[in-house]
């Protein structure tokens, strides 16, 4: 049986290289893609297995419930070159971008669902067009906020995600004002991601900062990894507004401020990703539409064989930094 290389966690925060046997192509379950990976970046929801976290409800792929990460976890913002289908979409020779459901992306080879890859064109190199895996996942939170034109917004976290918020706020929704807010200093980076007002600051102190003038009506918590920040977004909201959570929450149950959120008539949303070939195509678009935001946004590219370089990297976010890609060779 072939052999392939592929990364596993051995103790927390650190990845050995190992040579596992490869998936097979007469192994695909219908709507299955066997992609050879050419890029993957890292999520912040990446990260709380990276340091060593347990995943307990909900597994993923090859980490199901209770179970220690497997091999190639954790990474699933994927661009690869089909290999084999069992999908109508895809045919061998193509390229694909999306999500690897398995989480298991740090590897020569991973096999994913064609329901959450779209074909790729070329036009971007690997480590630029998997930007449209976690554009899209924004793309779709954007749309189930509802109408945001001509409204004040701010989002919580100006890292990689927080900074597509804000684009995707100002240009696509609209918004008349948008505030970024992050304890690391990215006001070098606001204006190209339509930051109209960058704070440098605890979102907790940011919050109790404001008057009832300055409060935005929509409110997104893009920092994750905790549960006080949610109520720092219920804080700052104005009265009747929108308070919307993103990202896979690492906790099970989150403490809310019931009285603030009852006495300011307060809507919270959450949620994952569907509809995914749709959003992934618009966020192909969005990208040809506003190719400048990239140059700014993927800031760091290393090999694939530099992964545990590029995971320190990542879990330590400074002035900068934006997104972190590997790439094979």
């Amino acid at each position: 049986m072939r052999e392939m290389w592929a990364a596993r966690l051995v103790a927390p925060s650190t990845f050995a290289h190992v040579s596992v046997p490869a998936p097979l192509a007469a192994a695909l379950a219908p709507g299955e893609v066997l992609l050879r990976v050419r890029a993957g970046a890292i999520c912040g929801s990446d990260m709380p297995l990276f340091k060593g976290a347990i995943q307990r409800q909900g597994g993923l792929g090859n980490h199901p419930d209770g179970a220690p990460p497997g091999v190639g976890c954790p990474m699933h913002e994927v661009v690869g070159e089909v290999l084999a289908s069992r999908h109508p979409g895809f045919e061998p020779g193509a390229t694909a971008v999306g999500w690897a459901l398995g989480q298991d992306a740090i590897a020569e080879l991973v096999v994913t669902e064609g329901d959450s890859l779209v074909p790729d064109d070329g036009r971007l190199p690997p480590a630029e067009a998997i930007v449209a895996q976690p554009l899209a996942c924004v793309i779709y939170a954007v749309e189930r906020m509802g109408d945001v034109s001509g409204q004040r917004v701010a989002v919580l976290g100006q890292g990689p995600i927080g900074v597509l918020f804000s684009h995707v706020l100002k240009t696509l929704g609209r918004a008349a004002h948008v505030i970024g807010v992050d304890r690391v200093d990215r006001s070098a980076e606001a204006s190209a991601f339509g930051v109209d007002e960058f704070v440098h600051a605890s979102c907790d102190r940011w919050a109790e900062s404001l008057g009832p003038a300055d409060r935005p009506q929509v409110v997104v918590e893009s920092i994750g990894h905790q549960v006080g920040t949610l109520a720092c977004a219920i804080d700052a909201a104005a009265g009747g507004g929108l308070v919307y959570y993103f990202g896979v929450p690492d906790d099970l149950v989150y403490p809310v401020p019931m009285h603030a959120f009852f006495r300011k008539d307060l809507t919270l949303r959450a949620g994952t990703t569907k509809d995914r070939p749709r959003v992934l195509r618009l966020a192909q678009q969005y990208l040809r539409d506003h190719p400048a935001i990239l140059d700014a946004y993927v800031t760091n590219r290393l090999p694939m064989t530099r992964v545990q370089e590029a995971y320190d990297l990542a879990a330590a976010p400074r002035a900068g930094q934006l997104k972190v890609v590997v790439e094979a060779a």
